[in-house]
C-alpha cells in the first residue's frame, strides 16, 4: 500500500520543487495528496515585510494598497495551481491528487491527517522573514499540532525553511 505525502504549496510547484520533493521518497511507493490554500485574506503588515525582505517593491505597494483578488479570483487561481502542481507529479511518474482549502490550511491539514495514514508533510512556501523569524509559519504551525513529520522547502530552491 503506498504512503501518503501530504504537500502544502502557497504557489505552483515548479518541476524543480517536484523534483526535490520525489527524490526525498524515491525508493518508496508514495501517494501525494497537494494542498493549495485559496489566498483571500492577507496580514497587510506581514506582506509588506515579507515583500521588502525580498525586494519585491511593486508587490509590497499592492499589499500596503489593498490589491489582494476577490475571493472568486483567489479560489479560481488556487485552482489552477494545484491543477499544475498536479499534473507536474504525474509528468513526474507519481501519483498526485489534491484540493483547494481555506486562508489557513491547518484545519485542512487536520482533518487530511485525521482521515489517512499520512507518512509526512512538505510545506512548499516563499521565505517568509516574519512568521519563519517567529516560528508562525505553516510548517511550524503543523509540526507543533500534528504528529506527523514535517518538511519545509523554499519553492523553486533546494533551500530548507
Amino acid at each position: 500500500m503506498s504512503e501518503i505525502v501530504v504537500v502544502l504549496t502557497e504557489e505552483t510547484l515548479t518541476d524543480l520543487d517536484v523534483e526535490h520533493i520525489t527524490a526525498l521518497h524515491a525508493e518508496r511507493d508514495v501517494r501525494y495528496h497537494v494542498l493549495v490554500p485559496a489566498d483571500t485574506e492577507a496580514n497587510v503588515l506581514v506582506s509588506l515585510v515579507d515583500h521588502l525582505s525580498l525586494g519585491e517593491l511593486r508587490e509590497a505597494l499592492d499589499a500596503v494598497l489593498g490589491r489582494e483578488p476577490a475571493p472568486e479570483r483567489a479560489h479560481a487561481t488556487a485552482t489552477d495551481q494545484l491543477d499544475h502542481s498536479v499534473a507536474a507529479f504525474t509528468s513526474a511518474g507519481s501519483t498526485a491528487d489534491g484540493a483547494v482549502v481555506a486562508d489557513d490550511p491547518l484545519p485542512a491539514l487536520r482533518a487530511v491527517v485525521a482521515d489517512r495514514e499520512v507518512a509526512e508533510i512538505v510545506v512548499v512556501t516563499r521565505p517568509h522573514a516574519l512568521e519563519d523569524t517567529f516560528h508562525t509559519d505553516w510548517a511550524s504551525r503543523a509540526r507543533d499540532e500534528l504528529q506527523v513529520p514535517v518538511l519545509h522547502l523554499y519553492g523553486g530552491t533546494n533551500r530548507l525553511g
